[in-house]
């Protein structure tokens, strides 16, 4: 009996760390997520004081397990002139699904008019459209792994006035 129940304690054993490392390899884990784009740029809110932008960065995570987005300053230029540097908190990721990693902010009036834009600010409100560039990087991580996504989308969008 004796020789028995150390056969079954052992068989117990590599059962259960063979089934541990299937389902472990079997998993996918340090698939990088796809990055489809930039979609839905567009000015929220305009005002004396700030203009609000936001966009959309679509990403597909095809792995079984979720991380963690960041944003990593990413500039926005507006008529080609830096006026704003983005920087979130970071966003979780779920496991197998597409998602969204929304980009917002605002920026003070002030600082899109400088003399050297103040011609293409004046085109920009009789045409009702600003030349806007999100540009830098967001960075995924999970279990370790990690990846960053480049990011530098021009769009001319359409002001709210």
């Amino acid at each position: 009996h004796e020789y028995t129940y150390k056969y079954h304690f052992i068989l117990k054993r590599i059962l259960l760390f063979s089934l541990f490392f299937t389902l472990f390899f079997n998993c996918t884990v340090t698939e990088r997520p796809e990055f489809i784009g930039l979609e839905n740029m567009k000015v929220i809110d305009s005002n004396i004081q700030s203009i609000t932008l936001s966009a959309d960065a679509l990403f597909l995570n095809k792995n079984d397990v979720g991380g963690t987005l960041k944003t990593d300053n990413i500039k926005i230029y507006i008529n080609d002139n830096e006026v704003a540097t983005l920087i979130s908190d970071e966003f979780d990721v779920q496991k197998k699904e597409n998602f969204k990693v929304p980009l917002t902010v605002a920026v003070a009036t002030d600082s899109i008019i400088d003399k050297k834009s103040l011609g293409g600010l004046l085109g920009s409100l009789i045409s009702n459209r600003l030349k806007v560039q999100y540009k830098g990087d967001i960075k995924y991580k999970v279990l370790g792994y990690s990846s960053t996504y480049a990011i530098d989308e021009t769009q001319d969008i359409k002001i709210k006035l």
